[in-house]
């Protein structure tokens, strides 16, 4: 029902943005693109055959033509604000074009995978949050997709040298905004490098 719903709205709107991260790329419950999904249902619902539900979860993009994406789980009020004034003054919104380590830096944030080694997303993320989980002491997962120009490569092999625990670097990717297509990739890749 989503599918044809989406389609409609595609149909009578003039512009069509997908916000958030569930919109743009499926969000947390893309999760279960990565694995079968009936065995997440049965661990957490007592009578999982009265559920119906979707086999995978897309993206909005992947079914009809989308005008803007706001990244962000959850998204960004200042960016909202600036979406829709630039649409209301005719200009192309302007939102940040760099990762998340900008913003850190801007804040006077401690680099947590340098300087502490917490694995973190920063680097491949796009701006966004206000850095608010490195701000926090705590890496990031990724919530805003991936930023533009990253070294993907670059940052897994960073990430494998940081890991704590077995499979951490792939399950970082495969997170929030694991559907997105560069964090998919990563993800592919490093699973790949690892069983040859």
């Amino acid at each position: 029902h989503e599918v044809e719903r989406i389609k409609e709205v595609r149909r009578d709107a003039k512009i069509l943005i997908a916000l958030g991260t569930c919109a743009t790329s499926g969000g947390v419950q893309a999760l279960r693109n990565f694995a079968d999904h009936k065995v997440y249902a049965s661990k957490v619902y007592e009578h999982p055959e009265f559920l119906h539900y979707l086999p995978t979860s897309t993206p909005i993009a992947e079914h009809v033509a989308v005008d803007l994406e706001l990244w962000g789980c959850p998204v960004n009020k200042r960016q909202v604000l600036e979406i829709i004034t630039a649409l209301l003054n005719n200009r192309r919104p302007n939102l940040p074009q760099y990762s998340v380590c900008l913003e850190c830096k801007r804040s006077g944030t401690v680099c947590v995978l340098v300087d502490k080694g917490i694995p973190c997303m920063g680097p491949a993320t796009q701006a966004g949050c206000g850095a608010i989980c490195p701000s926090n002491g705590r890496g990031c997962y990724g919530c805003f997709g991936p930023a533009k120009s990253t070294n993907v490569d670059s940052l897994v092999h960073i990430l494998r040298n940081a890991e704590r625990m077995p499979g951490e670097t792939e399950r970082l990717f495969r997170g929030i905004s694991g559907n997105a297509p560069a964090f998919q990739m990563a993800a592919e890749s490093f699973i790949s490098k690892e069983k040859k």
